[in-house]
């Protein structure tokens, strides 16, 4: 069943080109993504309201499918935007920091190496390459795009143990002289308007997972009502829709050019994350542990929930909004 944002709107080009049983294996979201790469115009480019409600589409049906196809297409819409070619194959984006061995950039005769450790490195395994950000020798941040299967590539494994998204390995990756080609100028990767078109993008995800969670107690509401299901079926349709309607002006405005892009990620992923977190929550007070327990679909998509929403840094990214507001005339 299509998430829509704007329901007056007709269905996408992308959204109609989704399967009518959406991927539930790694295998078929590979597929998938590179089929939808080929055919998605990035955020920005006039049909972003399709790129996000078919985003949200795949996260209803499936977390882990949406986790494998939302990167590849933030791939795929960088590369456009920085001029350079799209290759074959399904791309990631591993551009998370920390660790004590940072990954570097290096330039000789050769061109381009990168050495150091990248941690949350998403189905390294299984996909062909990566945008990868490293720092340079001046110490700003370059991103590059890099093969996967070049030999000074190390998934480091037994690093994953996450109960949520278990089948999407997503740990750390040494390179030793892996060839990359610059992506941008230094520094241009999270400069660019798409940085934070691509978060919001990311928020899509966390919002069709929420649906998915939501459909169950509306089900539940459906089949058996009593005043407190009905209650929290009722909060949680008015969190949706918060949601829905921020995401649907979001992308409104991501294709007017309407600017204010900073802002408008933090409030969108800030506002959807609350609402996800509130179905969850009201999810297990509406149907107990039957379905945690019983239910393995359920179980997993709250357990996928979970944790994709920690992407969202909480009170940290409350934080930067209101610095960032703080330093502005206030909007309101």
């Amino acid at each position: 069943m299509p998430v829509r944002l704007s329901p007056a709107r007709p269905e996408g080009p992308l959204l109609r080109a989704l399967p009518d049983d959406p991927p539930r294996s790694i295998e078929a979201g590979l597929v998938l993504a590179r089929d939808l790469g080929r055919r998605s115009d990035g955020p920005g480019e006039g049909t972003t309201t399709d790129l996000w409600e078919t985003l949200a589409t795949l996260a209803s049906a499936d977390l882990g499918g949406a986790r494998v196809v939302e990167p590849h297409l933030d791939a795929v819409a960088i590369l456009r935007q920085a001029g350079n070619p799209v290759p074959d194959g399904v791309w990631g984006v591993f551009a998370a920091e920390g660790g004590g061995d940072p990954l570097v950039a290096t330039v000789g005769d050769d061109g381009f190496r990168l050495s150091g450790t990248k941690p949350w490195c998403s189905l390294a395994d299984r996909l062909d390459g990566a945008l990868v950000t490293a720092a340079t020798a001046d110490g700003e941040r370059g991103l590059y795009a890099v093969s996967l299967r070049d030999p000074g590539v190390e998934i480091v494994a037994g690093a994953w143990h996450a109960r949520g998204l278990s089948e999407l390995p997503s740990g750390p990756v040494r390179f030793s002289g892996v060839a990359a080609t610059p992506v941008g100028a230094p520094g241009w990767y999270l400069s660019r308007p798409g940085f934070e078109w691509g978060g919001i993008g990311v928020a899509a995800c966390w919002f069709g997972g929420a649906v998915g969670v939501a459909r169950a107690v509306h089900a539940a509401a459906a089949a058996k009502p009593n005043p407190f299901l009905l209650m929290h079926l009722g909060a949680i349709d008015r969190g949706l829709e918060d949601a829905r309607r921020a995401l649907a002006e979001a992308a409104a405005l991501v294709d007017a050019r309407a600017g204010g892009d900073r802002i408008l990620a933090k409030r969108v992923r800030a506002t959807v994350a609350s609402v996800a977190e509130d179905v969850i929550a009201r999810a297990g007070h509406a149907l107990g542990p039957a379905p945690l327990a019983l239910d393995a679909e359920h179980a997993k998509r709250v357990a996928d929930l979970t944790l994709y929403l920690r992407q969202h840094h909480a009170e940290r990214d409350l934080e930067s909004l209101g610095a960032t507001l703080a330093g502005e005339p206030a909007p309101w």
